[in-house]
C-alpha cells in the first residue's frame, strides 16, 4: 500500500512539474503579453498589413484581408485559454481580436468558417471570446515556431473528444483577387518587431514570407 501511495505522488508531483510551453518572444526577447496590441506586416515582397473587410455581395462577411499598404494594418490583441495566464505561449489555444469596430455588425474576434466562394475555410471576424468547449471549437488559434520565427495555426485542443483535422493558416487568394486568410498547406512565418525601422527592414528583406509583431501602446 505504502509504495503504491508513493508512486501516485510521485506521478503527481511529475505531472504538476512538466514545464509549460515555451513563450512566444518578440525581437527584444520580452514576452508577448495577453491584451498588448501587436501589427502583423508580411515580410519576404509581400507589403501590406491584415484587416478585417466586408466581402459578402448580398450579405455581410467579414473576411480578414491582406492589403497591399501596412498602414492598413489593425491592432490585434490575443487572449490565452486561461485568462489567468498574461504570457501568449507556444502550443496553447488563443483568441485572436482585432482592435477597434468591423464593418459588419459582428465581433472583432477571429474564427473559422466555410467560404462557399473559396470552397475552403477561412479566417473571418465574428467569434466569441473565452468559454472553451465544443460550441468555441472555431474561435481557437495556436501560435508555433518555425524555423526562423512562428506561425499560427487552427488545432483547437479545447474539446478532448471532439475530432479536429488540423491545419496551418495562410493566406490564400480568393476568385475576386483578395488575398485572404485561410487555412493552408503554406503557413505564414511570424517575426516580431517594435520599431518602425525594423519593420522597413524586414520588409525588404529576402527572409520566407512571415509576420512580424509590431507592439502597439
Amino acid at each position: 500500500m505504502k509504495t503504491i501511495i508513493l508512486f501516485s505522488l510521485a506521478f503527481i508531483f511529475a505531472v504538476n512539474s512538466a514545464p509549460a510551453p515555451a513563450p512566444v518572444l518578440d525581437t527584444h526577447g520580452k514576452y508577448l503579453r495577453a491584451g498588448v496590441g501587436y501589427i502583423l506586416i508580411p515580410l519576404d515582397g509581400l507589403v501590406g498589413g491584415l484587416y478585417v473587410r466586408d466581402l459578402g455581395k448580398k450579405s455581410c462577411s467579414p473576411g480578414v484581408v491582406l492589403s497591399y499598404n501596412h498602414e492598413d494594418s489593425l491592432p490585434m490583441t490575443f487572449a490565452p485559454v486561461n485568462p489567468k495566464k498574461g504570457a501568449i505561449r507556444l502550443s496553447t489555444d488563443v483568441n485572436i481580436q482585432f482592435s477597434g469596430s468591423t464593418t459588419c455588425d459582428e465581433s472583432n474576434i477571429l474564427r473559422l468558417k466555410y467560404d462557399k466562394g473559396m470552397k475552403q475555410y477561412a479566417v473571418m471576424a465574428g467569434g466569441v471570446e473565452g468559454n472553451p468547449g465544443p460550441e468555441t471549437l472555431d474561435n481557437w488559434f495556436k501560435i508555433e515556431k518555425t524555423n526562423d520565427g512562428y506561425k499560427f495555426v487552427y488545432c483547437p485542443s479545447v474539446c478532448s473528444y471532439c475530432n479536429v483535422t488540423c491545419s496551418d493558416v495562410g493566406i490564400v487568394e480568393d476568385k475576386d483577387g483578395w488575398r485572404r486568410l485561410a487555412l493552408s498547406n503554406k503557413p505564414f512565418n511570424v517575426g516580431i518587431v517594435e520599431d518602425k525601422e525594423g519593420l522597413r527592414r524586414l520588409a525588404l528583406s529576402d527572409k520566407p514570407l512571415s509576420f512580424v509583431f509590431f507592439r502597439t501602446y
